[in-house]
Protein backbone atom coordinates (compact mmCIF):
# COMPACT_ATOMS: atom_id res chain seq x y z
CA UNK A 1 0.00 0.00 0.00
CA UNK A 2 0.98 3.46 -1.02
CA UNK A 3 0.14 6.57 0.12
CA UNK A 4 0.01 9.97 -1.68
CA UNK A 5 -1.07 13.66 -0.54
CA UNK A 6 -2.24 16.53 -3.09
CA UNK A 7 -2.06 20.16 -1.25
CA UNK A 8 -4.54 22.93 -1.98
CA UNK A 9 -5.46 26.17 -1.04
CA UNK A 10 -8.27 28.24 -0.65
CA UNK A 11 -9.35 31.31 0.69
CA UNK A 12 -12.68 31.62 2.71
CA UNK A 13 -14.29 33.83 5.67
CA UNK A 14 -16.59 32.34 8.70
CA UNK A 15 -17.19 33.29 12.67
CA UNK A 16 -17.41 30.83 15.44
CA UNK A 17 -20.46 32.52 17.13
CA UNK A 18 -20.36 31.47 20.83
CA UNK A 19 -16.34 31.94 20.96
CA UNK A 20 -15.15 33.91 24.48
CA UNK A 21 -12.74 35.77 22.22
CA UNK A 22 -11.94 37.16 18.53
CA UNK A 23 -13.22 34.40 16.88
CA UNK A 24 -16.45 35.26 17.22
CA UNK A 25 -15.82 37.99 14.85
CA UNK A 26 -16.30 37.77 10.88
CA UNK A 27 -13.14 37.60 9.59
CA UNK A 28 -11.31 35.24 7.29
CA UNK A 29 -7.98 32.76 6.50
CA UNK A 30 -5.97 31.00 3.84
CA UNK A 31 -6.68 27.61 4.44
CA UNK A 32 -4.58 25.05 3.06
CA UNK A 33 -6.40 21.59 2.55
CA UNK A 34 -3.95 18.29 2.15
CA UNK A 35 -5.95 15.33 0.79
CA UNK A 36 -3.75 11.72 1.50
CA UNK A 37 -5.14 8.49 -0.65
CA UNK A 38 -4.15 5.08 -0.15
CA UNK A 39 -4.07 2.53 -2.94
CA UNK A 40 -1.63 0.00 -4.82
CA UNK A 41 0.35 1.54 -7.37
CA UNK A 42 -0.85 1.01 -11.03
CA UNK A 43 0.65 -1.29 -13.40
CA UNK A 44 -0.57 -0.84 -16.21
CA UNK A 45 2.25 -0.15 -18.97
CA UNK A 46 1.20 2.34 -22.03
CA UNK A 47 -1.56 3.91 -19.66
CA UNK A 48 -0.99 7.75 -18.52
CA UNK A 49 -1.10 6.63 -14.61
CA UNK A 50 1.28 3.98 -14.92
CA UNK A 51 3.47 3.96 -12.11
CA UNK A 52 0.98 6.14 -10.07
CA UNK A 53 -1.58 5.40 -7.05
CA UNK A 54 -3.76 8.31 -8.69
CA UNK A 55 -2.27 10.81 -10.98
CA UNK A 56 -2.17 14.45 -8.96
CA UNK A 57 -3.99 16.25 -11.46
CA UNK A 58 -7.03 13.98 -10.89
CA UNK A 59 -6.73 14.13 -7.39
CA UNK A 60 -7.16 18.03 -7.36
CA UNK A 61 -10.03 18.07 -10.11
CA UNK A 62 -12.05 16.29 -7.98
CA UNK A 63 -11.18 18.55 -4.85
CA UNK A 64 -11.49 21.22 -6.61
CA UNK A 65 -14.99 20.02 -8.01
CA UNK A 66 -16.75 19.24 -4.81
CA UNK A 67 -14.72 21.63 -2.35
CA UNK A 68 -12.26 24.25 -3.28
CA UNK A 69 -14.61 25.74 -6.08
CA UNK A 70 -17.60 26.30 -3.57
CA UNK A 71 -15.73 27.50 -0.28
CA UNK A 72 -13.12 29.95 -2.29
CA UNK A 73 -13.83 33.08 -1.81
CA UNK A 74 -16.86 32.32 0.10
CA UNK A 75 -18.24 32.89 3.69
CA UNK A 76 -18.94 29.70 5.14
CA UNK A 77 -21.51 30.11 7.68
CA UNK A 78 -23.65 27.82 10.60
CA UNK A 79 -27.22 27.54 9.49
CA UNK A 80 -28.10 28.43 13.32
CA UNK A 81 -26.08 31.75 12.68
CA UNK A 82 -29.39 33.36 11.98
CA UNK A 83 -28.40 37.23 12.19
CA UNK A 84 -25.08 36.75 10.20
CA UNK A 85 -26.97 33.98 7.69
CA UNK A 86 -29.67 36.84 6.91
CA UNK A 87 -26.86 39.70 6.65
CA UNK A 88 -25.08 37.98 3.89
CA UNK A 89 -28.29 36.80 2.07
CA UNK A 90 -29.23 40.60 2.16
CA UNK A 91 -26.22 41.26 0.18
CA UNK A 92 -26.00 40.98 -3.80
CA UNK A 93 -24.15 38.31 -5.44
CA UNK A 94 -22.22 37.61 -2.52
CA UNK A 95 -21.00 34.11 -2.17
CA UNK A 96 -22.40 32.45 0.46
CA UNK A 97 -21.91 28.42 2.10
CA UNK A 98 -24.36 27.79 4.48
CA UNK A 99 -23.30 24.75 6.37
CA UNK A 100 -25.34 22.58 9.14
CA UNK A 101 -22.20 22.92 11.90
CA UNK A 102 -19.96 25.61 13.44
CA UNK A 103 -17.59 26.71 10.58
CA UNK A 104 -14.78 25.35 13.03
CA UNK A 105 -11.50 23.86 11.20
CA UNK A 106 -12.05 20.64 13.13
CA UNK A 107 -16.28 20.71 11.51
CA UNK A 108 -14.78 22.23 8.15
CA UNK A 109 -12.19 19.40 7.75
CA UNK A 110 -14.44 16.19 8.78
CA UNK A 111 -17.46 17.69 5.93
CA UNK A 112 -13.88 17.76 3.52
CA UNK A 113 -13.66 14.61 4.15
CA UNK A 114 -16.90 13.08 4.31
CA UNK A 115 -17.32 15.01 0.70
CA UNK A 116 -14.92 13.94 -0.78
CA UNK A 117 -14.17 10.37 0.07
CA UNK A 118 -16.74 8.51 -1.65
CA UNK A 119 -15.68 10.25 -5.13
CA UNK A 120 -12.19 9.01 -4.53
CA UNK A 121 -13.04 5.50 -3.50
CA UNK A 122 -14.78 5.18 -6.71
CA UNK A 123 -12.02 5.68 -8.69
CA UNK A 124 -10.58 2.26 -9.53
CA UNK A 125 -13.12 -0.02 -8.38
CA UNK A 126 -12.76 1.22 -4.84
CA UNK A 127 -8.85 -0.07 -4.41
CA UNK A 128 -8.37 3.90 -3.80
CA UNK A 129 -9.65 5.07 -0.37
CA UNK A 130 -9.38 8.54 1.33
CA UNK A 131 -6.96 7.93 3.95
CA UNK A 132 -6.49 11.81 5.88
CA UNK A 133 -7.33 15.14 5.56
CA UNK A 134 -5.73 17.89 7.00
CA UNK A 135 -6.45 21.43 6.70
CA UNK A 136 -4.64 24.21 7.97
CA UNK A 137 -6.67 26.77 8.97
CA UNK A 138 -3.49 28.79 9.94
CA UNK A 139 -0.02 28.45 9.30
CA UNK A 140 0.52 26.97 13.27
CA UNK A 141 -3.13 25.33 13.86
CA UNK A 142 -4.35 22.20 11.79
CA UNK A 143 -6.85 19.28 12.34
CA UNK A 144 -6.40 15.66 10.79
CA UNK A 145 -9.49 13.58 9.92
CA UNK A 146 -8.86 10.29 9.39
CA UNK A 147 -9.76 7.34 8.42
Amino acid sequence: MTSITRKLEFDAGHRIPDHRSQCRNLHGHRYVLEITLEGEVIAAPGQSDNGMVMDFSEIKSIARKHIIDQWDHAFLVFKGDTAVVDFLESLENHKTVIIDSIPTAENLAHLAFDTLAPHYARQFGGSLRLSRIRLYETPNCWVDVLA
